[in-house]
């Protein structure tokens, strides 16, 4: 017979107890609270979300050879829309396109809005395409700035103002206006210094050009040369020095561009071709065959052609007596004929070797009456200078920009 092992009362009560107790717990917790809901989430097949349409840009240049009818082919802008466009040009801005005009084409989706044709930095063309179409021209707003720069000459001057910031424009500015007093390859010096006032356009914010030189300064082996901005009312925009005279000459220096002096003015030189000492009256300018010509000041021509051994040759009536030739050219610049009025720089002829020459060069000959001088020494006459009842207003300016280089000098410490 298996005995069982007897389990104490006390066990058994607090087992019974303890089942109790729970059953009171669940029959409260269901009595007085309420279960969670069970949430339920619904799907709607109708609901769709369209994306908003994005903007986008096509830039297009415009290439030679290429009309709006073409590029608007190849923009697949609709036929409606280009009829449109062509319709509404009542002012034909759109017949000045022009190879490397840009055209800028904004779509909004697959929807094209606006066409905007870029001229330059400043002009454009816009086209606005809704129901009807908007043709205008747009012109950005320019804002003018005074910009300060001085230094000194530490190699050529051209590295030395490129070294202060001075812009590649200004500098050939500034070379071409102190031109005919300074010869910027050959009379430069260290230690020379220069100062300018100059402007500067931009538009939106961005620089988009250089403009006029105001006033600038050089010292030249301790002279000073100054060049004013003036406004003459006879003679337009002008540079005028310190004592109301124009900085431009009369008379260029030399009548071509150079590479060297062959042979210079000399009196008692010895002709290379008949061996005699014979007076050289003028100077003569190495260049190769066909080099343009240039007359050195205005004036009238007096004579063309073919004389002795100067060969081809012309020559040049100047106001104040001045008289001006040049021989052994290959030929004469068309039009060029006795009687016409030629302008300083204006092409008469071209670089041969007529006449009595060894090679092709260009002597030149510079005369005061009929006195033979040396056009590489001689002081050339000044142009018009600054109409004297403008002297008052003309001294105001320049003292004001005299007075800002001063101060630009003291804050930066020169």
């Amino acid at each position: 017979m298996i005995g069982f092992k007897k389990i104490p009362k006390k066990t058994v009560l607090a087992v019974f107890l303890l089942a109790v107790f729970s059953i009171l717990l669940v029959y409260v917790d269901t009595q007085y609270n309420e279960p969670l809901p069970i949430e339920e989430i619904k799907f709607s097949e109708d609901l769709k979300i369209e994306p908003d349409p994005i903007q986008n840009k096509q830039i297009h240049v415009v290439q030679s050879g290429e009309s709006l009818s073409i590029i608007f082919d190849d923009k697949e802008v609709p036929l409606n829309t280009a009829y449109k466009i062509f319709n509404f040009d009542k002012n034909n801005l759109l017949t000045s396109i022009k190879p490397g005009d840009v055209m800028e084409f904004v779509y909004l989706g697959n929807k094209l809005k606006s066409i905007q044709i870029f001229k330059d930095d400043i002009n454009s063309i816009m086209i606005e395409i809704e129901d009807d179409i908007f043709i205008k021209e747009l012109k950005n707003e320019i804002q003018i700035v005074q910009s300060f720069a001085t230094g000194s000459i530490t190699g050529s001057f051209y590295k030395s103002a490129l070294n202060v910031g001075i812009p590649d424009s200004i500098i050939m500015d500034f070379a071409f206006i102190f031109g005919w007093d300074i010869d910027f390859i050959l009379d430069v010096r260290q230690g020379d210094q220069f100062s300018v006032i100059y402007e500067t356009d931009y538009s939106d914010g961005e620089k988009i050009s250089n403009g006029d030189i105001i006033f600038a300064e050089f010292i030249n082996k301790n002279e000073l040369y100054m060049a004013q901005r003036f406004y003459d009312d006879v003679q337009g925009k002008q540079y005028f020095n310190q004592k109301g005279e124009n900085v431009k000459k009369g008379f260029l220096r030399a009548p071509l561009d150079f590479t060297r002096i062959s042979d210079h003015f000399n009196p008692n030189r010895k002709h290379p071709i008949l061996h005699t000492i014979r007076a050289h009256k003028g100077t003569d300018y190495a260049a190769a065959r066909g080099t343009p010509i240039q007359a050195t000041g205005d004036g009238v021509i007096t004579f063309i052609g073919v004389k002795n051994g100067c060969g081809n040759e012309i020559l040049i009536r100047h106001a104040n007596n001045y008289q001006t030739r040049y021989c052994h050219m290959q030929k004469f610049h068309k039009g060029m004929k006795k009687g016409k009025k030629v302008n300083q720089g204006e092409i008469i002829g071209y670089v041969g070797s007529t006449g009595l020459a060894t090679g092709p060069h260009l002597h030149y000959e510079f005369m005061i009456g009929n006195k033979h001088t040396d056009p590489v020494k001689v002081k050339l006459p000044s142009a018009k200078p600054l109409n004297k009842n403008q002297i008052e207003d003309f001294n105001k300016l320049l003292e004001l920009n005299i007075k800002k280089i001063e101060e630009y000098n003291s804050s930066y410490g020169n």
